[in-house]
Order: C-alpha cells, then structure tokens, then sequence
C-alpha cells in the first residue's frame, strides 16, 4: 500500500494517495494552464501537483494574480487544465464529458464562494436541499438532509427562513450547509470570509474547524486571511502560476 507525501513538493506528480486504505480527497497532478493568443501566451500555472487528504484543511494562500482561483476552479472541474489531471475521491476527471463532470462535481464536492449566492425565493432549508434535489432525490429525503446539517451549522431554527431575513454570517452559514449538504470528499471555498466583519469572519473560521473535524469533510480553501490560514493543517503557497510552499 502506497502512501503520498502530502507535502509533495510542486512539479512532483502524486503517484498514489491513501489514508487508511482510502484514496486523497482531492489529487493534482502536473497542472499546466495556459493562453494562448498567437502572439503572446501567459502561463497561470505552472506545473502544480499535491494532494488534499481525506478529512484534511488545506489553505491555499498568495498575492492577486498568483493563480489561486484558477487553481480552485480547475480543482472544481468548472475549468479545464491546458494539461494535467484532478482526481476526485479516487475518480479521475481526465476526458469526463461535461455531464459526468458535472455529476462527479454534484457527488463529491461542495462549494462556498464569498458571496453566499443563495436563491431568495427560497428558504435556508430548500436552499441547502438543491444540490440532492438537482440529483432527483425524494423532496422528503432532501429536505430531511438539509433539516440535519442546518443543524450542524447551528442555523436548525432558520430553516424556514429566506435570505432576506438572514444576516450575513447567516447566510453564509447556510452556504456552507449547502456544500455539506450531499456529504462531498471535499469543500472548495473561495474567501468563504473575505465579506464578513471581523468578529462574524472569526466565528465562520471556528465552524469550519469544527464542521472539518466532526464530519471529517477535507476543505481546500483560498484566503488572504492569515488567521483562517494558520488554523488549517496546512497551507500551500501559490506565487507566479507554482506551487512554492506546502
């Protein structure tokens, strides 16, 4: 049994994962994007290989323009790399047609962006139940889900809220709800504090240690905040398109 450094330095592929006999939550190997108008091409990334394990936090931090959202859209599969692979839970996304991409996405990730992007038409609870609604699970099923991991984000006696009557921490609250909802390998959040006030923003970064360890939920997290980056078990560091630290 073959175990992955997870601090495989950057142009190193990962040529195996596991945790207990489980695969990486999430596998980069060898990330190349690049544009290419004819007369110049700009590389975004260079060479970018590591590993998320099973139940892990990863912070990936950098200055603007490092490559750090290109990065977690790849990882996302709502971007495709100029060359290299992602794996998912074991399940590589290498020549997925669009529509298995998108069922791989809807099973195994979760995602929480800064802005909450929450249908206001809806309530928290129905909000949080889409994704397994999207899968063609039973409306009772999915809503029974999305009752339980409002609960887990202390937001149990919001459920018939709508998001107009939600403050933001709230709102947010239930955007990671959502990402949990469908219980992925792992959660891609993208500044999930970079809206919120300090006090509010400490209180999202103490849920998302708690909801990672009771749940065992790996997360893949872009910051600029120091203080979210210190508490994940370990931050990878982007600069110029590569991996230099992590």
């Amino acid at each position: 049994m073959t175990e992955l450094n997870p601090t495989s330095a950057a142009g190193t592929a990962p040529v195996a994962s596991t945790r207990a006999g489980a695969p990486a939550a999430l596998l980069a190997s060898n990330l190349v994007k690049y544009y290419d108008d004819g007369a110049n091409r700009i590389d975004v990334l260079r060479d970018v290989s590591f590993s998320v394990e099973q139940g892990e936090m990863v912070a990936i931090v950098g200055a603007s323009g490092s490559g750090k959202s290109t990065l977690l859209h790849i990882l996302g599969l709502l971007d495709v790399p100029t060359s290299g692979s992602v794996t998912v839970a074991g399940e590589s996304a290498e020549g997925l047609s669009e529509s298995k991409k998108s069922a791989l996405r809807n099973r195994s990730l979760g995602f929480v962006y800064q802005f909450h992007h929450l249908l206001a038409e809806f309530s928290a609870l129905d909000n949080v139940a889409m994704p397994l609604i999207v899968r063609r699970e039973s409306r009772s099923v999915a809503r029974d889900r999305a009752r339980e991991v409002l609960g887990l984000v202390g937001l149990a006696a919001r459920a018939d809220h709508y998001p107009g009557q939600l403050s933001g921490g709230e709102r947010q609250r239930v955007a990671l709800a959502r990402a949990l909802v469908t219980r992925p390998a792992c959660v891609l959040a993208d500044e999930p504090t970079g809206n919120l006030d300090r006090n509010t923003a400490q209180a999202m970064f103490e849920l998302l240690s708690r909801v990672n360890q009771e749940s065992g939920t790996a997360f893949a997290i872009v910051t600029h905040d120091p203080v979210l980056a210190q508490r994940a078990d370990r931050q990878l560091v982007m600069e110029g398109g590569r991996l230099v630290s992590g």
